[in-house]
């Protein structure tokens, strides 16, 4: 199948060149401590083999953004690195990786003074002085408060939209092009419909794909295929990932499925897409990263999805979060939803925080919360 891509602009990361026709390049994240050097470089390079054009690495501390020097010590592959709520550790970090990411919702954590513009003439000056690229990664779960505040809280789609326009153009002024943006949702269609309009606003700008929290294969793999077979067959995308919620031995499975989602739009091998979620349960869990704070949260997303297979028919979201930095935020959209920490799972009923609960009981809990809520909306109370 003849695909047009969108006339997008040229964007240099290491080695891989995205937009202007270029491939579409795949992309996956590290999911092992970052400090733990051993496990982060031999996954690096498990990414690499298994055909990954860019692996991206979590820095949230100075410590970690030592072990990444000596992670580009031993590795070659073409690094981007994932900036959260301390933006100034790009300038320890960019020297060591071909790009930086950041989100626009999380410049507000630190220096909350500071206007947003400074940091990003910062990180452009970061970036341009180490040879580096950019994404300006939006969020659902993480939006500039400015932006969201602005709409309806239904609306989730436009304050991204806002957000991600405004800081093109703020790096356009700043004569800095060698950016692409992402816009993540964990709805495939709302992950369509946030990047078709993005792309007809800004054809130039290369885009990033993804489905934040897919989740748990073959469903997360399902949900990523619906979104990238709507915009891919469409033009829109330069670059690609994958999110699965699978263990660190498994993690390239994201660059083979990925793969495979591409090879089978190109060859014209699409799939009827309908109205994705009708009447049944949507079980949404981020992929793990160098932020879980307790592996035992891999394990917890399968127990989740296998607990409530008796809801299946019942249209209700359980979001499965790995960490404090997504969590809080992206479980608010949720029916139900769980973020992990250290010892506890933090259990929240929309916006609303339930408590923490011990790893051995938060199934027991969560099971007498969604049956609470089937009941309330009218039907039978299940059995198992």
């Amino acid at each position: 199948m003849e695909i047009e891509r969108n006339p997008t602009r040229a964007v240099r990361i290491g080695t891989c060149t995205i937009g202007d026709g270029h491939p579409i390049a795949v992309q996956s994240m590290t999911a092992t401590h970052t400090q733990d050097i051993d496990a982060t470089v031999a996954l690096v390079h498990d990414l690499e083999r298994a055909g990954a054009d860019v692996v991206r690495i979590a820095v949230d501390s100075t410590k970690d953004a030592d072990a990444l020097a000596e992670i580009r010590r031993q590795t070659s592959a073409n690094l981007a690195v994932d900036l959260q709520e301390n933006y100034r550790l790009a300038e320890r970090v960019a020297p060591h990786v071909d790009k930086v990411r950041y989100n626009p919702g999380h410049l507000y954590h630190h220096e909350r003074e500071k206007p947003w513009q400074d940091k990003v003439r910062y990180l452009a000056a970061v970036a341009r002085d180490h040879d580096c690229a950019m994404r300006v990664g939006v969020n659902c779960g993480s939006v500039d408060p400015a932006k969201r505040e602005k709409y309806d809280p239904a609306d989730s789609i436009t304050p991204m939209i806002e957000s991600a326009l405004e800081h093109c153009e703020l790096l356009d002024d700043l004569g800095f092009q060698r950016y692409c943006v992402s816009l993540k949702d964990s709805d495939p269609w709302k992950v369509i419909e946030v990047n078709r309009r993005f792309a007809a606003a800004r054809p130039d700008v290369p885009l990033h794909l993804g489905v934040t929290e897919a989740g748990i294969p073959p469903d997360g793999i399902i949900k990523t295929r619906i979104a990238f077979e709507q915009l891919v067959s469409r033009g829109i995308g330069d670059t690609i990932r994958v999110s699965l919620t699978v263990p660190n031995a498994r993690k390239r499975e994201e660059i083979q499925a990925g793969r495979q989602i591409l090879a089978d739009i190109a060859a014209g091998r699409v799939r009827s897409v309908v109205d994705y979620g009708l009447q049944t349960l949507n079980i949404i869990a981020c992929p793990s990263c160098s932020r879980v704070e307790n592996e035992a949260f891999i394990e917890l997303a399968e127990q989740v999805k296998e607990m409530t297979r008796y809801a299946a028919d019942h249209a209700l979201t359980i979001a499965v979060m790995g960490c404090r930095v997504n969590g809080p935020g992206e479980t608010d959209d949720a029916d139900l939803g769980l973020w992990c920490g250290p010892t506890h799972v933090n259990l929240k009923r929309g916006g609303e925080a339930l408590g923490a609960f011990p790893y051995d009981q938060i199934l027991t809990r969560l099971k007498a919360e969604l049956d609470a809520l089937i009941a309330a909306r009218g039907n039978p109370q299940p059995t198992t």
